[in-house]
């Protein structure tokens, strides 16, 4: 779980609970209000929906456990990897490395080191590797644009919410005592498609395109590993190359060891 996003969710949502409970007071109630609810929610998904293919409309749960559960991969662990099947590979011959990579967690790491004992020529590899590195930026960006448009559309239906009721309000001027509270009930669908998308709709977008870049740039190390492993390079060479990958803070901790 990524405490980042947990953590920074609730402090968003109940910091907007706290100043709604201290402020408000006994008219805690009038913030809650089922039919604008309805209107935001209901209408933004629908609004998605129109927007994309319906497969990958059912993927938003997915994907938003993807930005919340997904489990940090250590950058300096797979070049630590990368370099022990290095040392195999230069004293066992490339051909062991079919049996080193039995374990290994990451099927792209499988794929590319089967290619290179296979004898496939190494710009096959590259190229293949970097095609399938093309697919899932593709994929993943796919899952951000419904965040995108979620919160693209909800703020917009919180307007139409809030338009709706003030046709409603301007129906009943008869009553000067009622227009208070029914403009109250007016603006809070604006409240909410406000809320909605930047409190969940653009927070969840962002952090997938964080999660993104964390995925291409742990692949281009095992792009890189994998190619120098390939071309037969001293295990301290294919060290140094991967060590580029790294913030230099990070390196200095390596070369200590």
């Amino acid at each position: 779980m990524d405490l980042a996003t947990v953590i920074g969710m609730l402090l968003a949502w109940g910091l907007v609970v706290y100043s709604i409970f201290s402020s408000a007071g006994p008219n805690v109630p009038v913030f809650i209000n089922i039919p604008s609810v309805m209107v935001v929610v209901g209408g933004a998904f629908g609004a998605v929906m129109v927007s994309m293919p319906l497969t990958r409309f059912l993927k938003m749960g997915k994907t938003t456990t993807f930005a919340i559960f997904n489990k940090e991969r250590s950058s300096r662990k797979l070049i630590e990897n990368l370099v022990s099947y290095a040392e195999i590979a230069r004293r066992d011959g490339i051909l062991s490395l079919e049996n080193a990579v039995r374990d290994a967690d990451d099927p792209f790491i499988v794929k590319g080191i089967q290619m290179a004992v296979d004898g496939t020529d190494p710009e096959l590899i590259e190229s293949i590797l970097e095609a399938e590195l093309e697919g899932l930026i593709d994929r993943h960006e796919q899952g951000k644009a419904a965040f995108d448009l979620f919160a693209k559309y909800a703020p917009a239906f919180g307007m139409i919410g809030t338009l709706i009721g003030l046709v409603v309000m301007l129906m009943n001027m008869s009553d000067p005592a009622a227009l208070g509270p029914a403009m109250a009930v007016a603006l809070i669908t604006t409240l909410y498609g406000s809320m909605i998308a930047n409190m969940f709709g653009m927070p969840i977008a962002d952090k997938l395109a964080c999660r993104t870049n964390e995925e291409v740039a742990y692949k281009n190390i095992i792009i890189k590993g994998v190619m120098s492993i390939q071309s037969g390079d001293n295990p301290r060479i294919v060290e140094q190359k991967l060590m580029t990958y790294l913030p230099p803070s990070e390196r200095k901790v390596e070369e200590k060891k």
